[in-house]
């Protein structure tokens, strides 16, 4: 679908047709013929379309006839409903540049497109197409931010709920956070290598422009911020997993020690009343305090053991 807008009293607003100046915003449901449709159109080339919904395709830039083409990744939420599946993912936003207009693509509704066309974005106005695709770049680190920020949250959570039980649900939800992390760095890194070539020759043409080219530099600065962060929490993430192993298996040594005292006290008394239960003659087996003997000396052949176990720290 494709659907039109333009900056009116200060406010984003729908048109049915375009015009110079105007933002083209292009979401699912896509058809084949609908992208002809719109390159042939709009004078744009059909590869930046197609290139677009490639949900493999990483950030770059490409410049051809009079068109420009920005490719970058941006965090969304993952509707799978696998249960070890990543929370978010990343998908890329295809950001077209034409003489006239600006297009922007994407394979899944986008929380970041999604803020400019709820007018929630400041000093938002399509017209400027290069200062509408520097505020594109802010909203997309401030996207990934946020989501680092909510999975640390959620990392936090499930590792309270470990601190009194190490059960598979937990660490299943450590696993997709962890899944996450690795979309969320592999798509930061991308995203800060794009920018730094873009700054280098000036993809942008805003070297002359102070206001913008300052904009452009703290947008690439806190790329970088976030691409450190979401190192922080992957190693924390990984440090967490290793040491809930380590408890997991130890407290499995401890039940099987446990399990096997239990057994050694268990098998002295049964060994004792075995033999004393032979049908031979055996001491005591005239007596009529038979029974009560052997108890007490069963039973004192297992406190016995016990303290030359507790006293030799053989477990």
């Amino acid at each position: 679908m494709v659907h039109f807008y333009v900056k009116v009293d200060g406010l984003l607003t729908e048109i049915q047709h375009p015009e110079p100046g105007c933002w083209v915003n292009i979401k699912p449901p896509f058809s084949t013929d609908e992208m002809e449709k719109t390159s042939v159109q709009f004078e744009i080339p059909l590869d930046f379309l197609l290139d677009s919904l490639d949900v493999d395709e990483r950030s770059r830039f490409e410049v051809e006839d009079d068109c420009r083409l920005i490719l970058i990744n941006a965090p969304i939420l993952n509707t799978s409903e696998e249960e070890n599946d990543a929370i978010y993912i990343t998908v890329p936003i295809g950001i077209i540049i034409s003489p006239e207009h600006v297009f922007t693509i994407t394979t899944a509704d986008n929380p970041v497109l999604n803020k400019f066309i709820e007018n929630k974005v400041r000093n938002f106005d399509p017209s400027d197409a290069m200062f509408f695709l520097i505020q594109l770049l802010e909203q997309n680190v401030y996207r990934f931010l946020t989501c680092l920020k909510k999975l640390d949250l959620r990392r936090n959570l499930i590792e309270r709920e470990l601190y009194h039980a190490s059960r598979n649900k937990e660490l299943k939800q450590l696993l997709s956070i962890e899944k996450s992390l690795v979309y969320i760095l592999n798509s930061l890194s991308a995203n800060d290598l794009l920018m730094m070539k873009m700054k280098r020759v000036d993809f942008l043409s805003i070297r002359s422009e102070e206001e913008k080219m300052d904009l452009f530099e703290d947008i690439i600065i806190d790329n970088g911020q976030a691409l450190e962060m979401a190192n922080v929490y992957s190693n924390i993430l990984s440090g967490t997993m290793d040491t809930y192993a380590s408890i997991i298996s130890n407290n499995m040594n401890v039940t099987i020690h446990r399990l096997t005292l239990v057994t050694i006290f268990l098998a002295v008394p049964t060994l004792i009343a075995s033999f004393f239960g032979m049908n031979v003659p055996l001491p005591l087996s005239k007596s009529p305090f038979a029974l009560p003997v052997i108890i007490v000396f069963a039973t004192s052949v297992s406190f016995l053991l016990s303290w030359i176990i507790q006293r030799k720290r053989f477990f």
